[in-house]
């Protein structure tokens, strides 16, 4: 299992943290009946971190007509919206949630160039309220090509307390390459043009580089 580097120092704090609780367990507790259990929790918690930061091998096909899903996670919202960041006027909103279990790594959902990136500070509300997309801590990535411009948001949750972003502007960026990773349950959003072909369902599981979510 590959882990990303975002979960390193993560992980070796967990590690010796666990490791230390382990040890004192050992030192104090001699009934089997009890410490088996005990260490088989610990042991679970452990592997539930790693599985948290693990990496999916996944082979991408790339296709310009498809939008694919940015993220692992179930669509919880599909509606026309204004959007007042950036384009200022109604596109179609596609929302795909994220839980703890997911992988968090996020994939761009098209090809293009980085017309515009900005990261805003805000609250913590869970991250299916409707209020998250623009009060919640959140980083706003738009990709532009020949054809297209797509807007896609980071949005941390009630758990999330990081999202990283690798994006900056005028960079180029190719369909399915990592996008950033967002640290705990958490929710992207996607903006479309009106004229997109919405193949996404409600509550569909999506899979981030492979399910297509609309086409253009």
């Amino acid at each position: 299992m590959k882990i990303h580097k975002q979960g390193f120092l993560t992980i070796a704090f967990a590690g010796i943290f666990l490791a230390i609780i382990a040890a004192i367990v050992l030192l104090f507790i001699t009934a089997l009946w009890l410490l088996i259990p005990i260490i088989a929790i610990i042991a679970v918690l452990f592997f539930l971190i790693l599985w948290f930061f693990r990496i999916p091998q996944r082979h991408f096909v790339l296709n310009d007509k498809y939008v694919y899903a940015p993220a692992d996670g179930k669509v919880v919202v599909i509606e026309e919206t204004f959007e007042n960041e950036y384009f200022k006027d109604d596109r179609i909103q596609v929302s795909i949630f994220m839980s703890p279990l997911n992988i968090h790594v996020n994939y761009y959902p098209i090809g293009g160039v980085i017309d515009y990136m900005k990261y805003h500070r805000g609250k913590y509300l869970v991250a299916w309220h409707p209020k998250s997309s623009f009060e919640n801590e959140r980083s706003t990535i738009v990709i532009k090509n020949s054809n297209n411009t797509i807007l896609v948001r980071q949005i941390a949750g009630a758990l999330a307390r990081r999202i990283i972003t690798n994006s900056r502007i005028d960079q180029h960026v190719k369909q399915c390459e990592e996008l950033g990773f967002i640290k705990f349950g958490s929710r992207l959003d996607v903006f479309l043009p009106k004229s997109a072909k919405i193949v996404a369902r409600l509550n569909q599981v999506t899979r981030a580089g492979l399910t297509v979510i609309a086409e253009l």
